[in-house]
């Protein structure tokens, strides 16, 4: 563990989170598939839809994405909205990404189709309540709402903070819909949600350099360890503290740690 004081490890996170936080570094990155888009709900379908699959290597899962654009012609919201069971048939066989599967894509398009013609966007079945500080609950009534009371091979692929899992793919869904600092990166299209509430999408990078500086002491990447990186990163920012994903993400991939 790393032995920096509040203010210098506030400062060297600060530092890394800007200068990670840059197009450049995205070359590579899932967030770059929703930014091929300027409709909110086209926004939305390919940034869900690519966050799912974000598991593994990360040019497996951008080729899957494309290859998810490609079948709805690249005009996701379209898509959505308009399909035929015929369009669907076609997909039906296809292998996407791993285990998510043309079966597991099309009851996504379904759900997406009944989610827009209802809400309109995917932002208003995250909602926040009162006294609420960070996604858990919210998190968990999205899935209520998304997912059928049936049960389905699809539901694995969103995670629940409920069985304690870190749900690391949909809180970075969160921070590219969530977060406005306008530096090319996080989309910030809902205009609606705070990004106080955002928490870090833990994963092994992040997890890994937040216990070597300090910020986090369970062994598990699960939803109680991002409770307790939450408690220690919003003490540098309250207001923002996903930015230090940017940070922990970064040093983490780079090995950077000073």
């Amino acid at each position: 563990m790393m032995s920096l004081s509040f203010e210098e490890l506030r400062g060297f996170l600060n530092e890394k989170a800007d200068f990670y936080n840059n197009p450049e570094f995205i070359n590579d990155d899932p967030v770059q598939i929703p930014h091929r888009f300027s409709l909110q709900q086209d926004v939305e379908i390919a940034g869900f839809l690519v966050a799912t699959i974000s598991w593994g290597n990360r040019k497996a899962i951008l080729k899957s994405a494309d290859k998810m654009l490609d079948f709805m012609g690249n005009s996701p919201f379209d898509f959505v909205m308009n399909f035929t069971e015929k369009d669907l048939s076609q997909i039906e066989n296809k292998a996407i990404h791993r285990t998510f599967s043309g079966e597991d894509f099309i009851y996504f398009i379904r759900r997406f189709r009944d989610v827009f013609e209802k809400y309109g966007s995917l932002e208003m079945l995250f909602k926040t309540e009162e006294n609420e500080t960070d996604f858990y609950h919210a998190i968990e009534r999205f899935r209520i709402q998304f997912l059928l009371p049936e049960k389905h091979r699809s539901h694995k692929h969103i995670s629940s903070p409920y069985k304690n899992s870190s749900s690391k793919r949909i809180m970075m869904f969160l921070r590219w819909m969530v977060r406005k600092d306008n530096r090319g990166v996080d989309l910030g299209i809902w205009k609606n949600t705070e990004a106080k509430f955002l928490s870090i999408p833990l994963d092994v990078h992040t997890g890994n350099i937040s216990r070597k500086l300090g910020l986090l002491t369970r062994s598990q990447n699960d939803w109680k360890s991002v409770a307790e990186l939450d408690l220690a990163i919003r003490k540098f920012d309250a207001q923002d503290p996903a930015k230090y994903d940017f940070a922990l993400f970064g040093i983490g991939v780079t090995k950077d740690i000073l």
